[in-house]
């Protein structure tokens, strides 16, 4: 099996891999590069972008646009392989951005379980696509359902990590998923996004909820800045919210997001992170005359009760804002980077809108060395292969003392 890394060696984000073996071509992820990455431009790829595709296919790891993003560029008839939950939540942010960006028009099309190419796995269920044999294993991430796979063939086989992490809600059964479904391996590739904070602690989801907790305990009226595809933060800050007795206010796009993972049938479903609590629903914001609806018994129950209140970077979450009641706090969770101004990913209608005095809180969707340290003593690995990350060569000084680490340049190969 010859691995090939076309994009991802040296940055993250835009990742795409290929496993080639006797003439079939077998895909990983095809997203967006990342802001303040080297542009590297479309990247053509033959067997993937053009040329002979009847030997090819795509897996999607997870619905992130640095990992999904560019497929509405790639040709119709490539057969495409993606898990149920997380193609219905991507499927919902387009319908939700559609109107703002013509692309997410050819991803509703590209998703539609009417399209004969896209292919739903399930987790713990392998599938096989030409000589390959493939087993998607759930990992926690920020995004809900992201996979890692396990590949083999003809008795070789690599484990691709896609994102993962080990201090999130879902992270409890990661040494058994990995004992039950992957075992031992010759290759991994695996990304290596915080390889320069590999002596940073990390905050886990739960206690980055308790933390929550104790903020809307303590200030009655809260705004938070969280992106509407962090499922397991949404959830998170719902039952912190209710556990301080405070009132949760959301969008029907943000409630819509909550809904599909509710009501998925997910092998988390069972959990009581991802549910309800009959007495504390959340209260969903209603339009009228193309602003929130805001009356007057409306404000008195909020300034009695106090509230969480789930904000996007836009004037009517804005003008919401200046309308409901109380001396308000405001909370960033998602990366600090987007209100930085010397960042290349300085988004400026989200610093406009937060202010200078807000809360950060937050922990990352990345999984520390520790992690990757525990990971590879239970797959032993004879080579591991760094991707997603911009310092490959701090990689391989963590981890090259005891596993062999092979540091690719895009578009190079090796066999495994």
């Amino acid at each position: 099996m010859k691995i090939t890394i076309h994009r991802g060696t040296h940055q993250i984000g835009g990742c795409v891999t290929e496993y080639e073996h006797e003439g079939w071509h077998l895909f990983v992820d095809y997203g967006e590069e990342l802001s303040g990455s080297p542009k590297s431009g479309d990247l053509l790829v033959e067997s993937l972008t053009h040329g002979d595709l009847s030997k090819s296919a795509l897996l999607i790891t997870h619905n992130h646009g640095d990992h999904i993003g560019r497929i509405t560029m790639l040709p119709k008839d490539l057969p495409i392989y993606m898990g149920k939950v997380g193609r219905a939540i991507q499927m919902q942010l387009s319908r939700h951005l559609k109107n703002v960006d013509s692309k997410h028009e050819e991803m509703l099309e590209r998703l539609s379980p009417s399209n004969p190419f896209l292919n739903v796995f399930e987790a713990g269920k392998p599938f096989s696509f030409g000589p390959f044999i493939i087993m998607p294993v759930t990992l926690d991430h920020s995004a809900f359902e992201a996979f890692a796979f396990k590949i083999e063939v003809e008795g070789h086989s690599t484990f691709h990590t896609g994102d993962f992490r080990t201090h999130g809600f879902r992270s409890k059964k990661f040494p058994e998923l990995i004992s039950k479904f992957v075992g031992t391996v010759d290759c991994v590739v695996c990304e290596a996004t915080n390889v320069l904070r590999h002596d940073a602690a990390v905050l886990s989801e739960r206690d980055l909820q308790c933390q929550f907790e104790d903020a809307f305990k303590a200030n009655p009226y809260n705004i938070v800045y969280v992106a509407s595809t962090n499922i397991d933060r949404l959830f998170s800050l719902y039952h912190a919210a209710v556990k301080a007795q405070r009132l949760f206010l959301m969008d029907r796009y943000q409630k819509h997001m909550m809904d599909l993972v509710v009501e998925s049938g997910s092998i988390w479903g069972k959990s009581e992170l991802y549910n309800f609590k009959v007495e504390s629903k959340p209260m969903v914001l209603e339009y009228e005359n193309k602003e929130f609806r805001v009356n007057d018994k409306f404000k008195r129950k909020l300034a009695q009760k106090g509230y969480v209140l789930l904000a996007r970077p836009n004037s009517l979450f804005d003008n919401l804002v200046e309308r409901i009641p109380g001396e308000k706090k405001k909370y960033l969770s998602m990366w600090e980077g987007y209100v930085t101004e010397d960042s290349e990913a300085y988004n400026e209608k989200l610093a406009q809108s937060l202010g200078e005095n807000y809360i950060f809180m937050h922990t990352s969707g990345h999984c520390n060395m520790n992690s990757m340290h525990e990971l590879f003593n239970m797959l032993q690995p004879k080579t591991i292969i760094p991707i997603h990350t911009d310092a490959p060569n701090e990689f391989e000084n963590i981890f090259g003392n005891k596993w062999r680490v092979v540091i690719l340049n895009d578009g190079e190969s090796i066999e495994c």
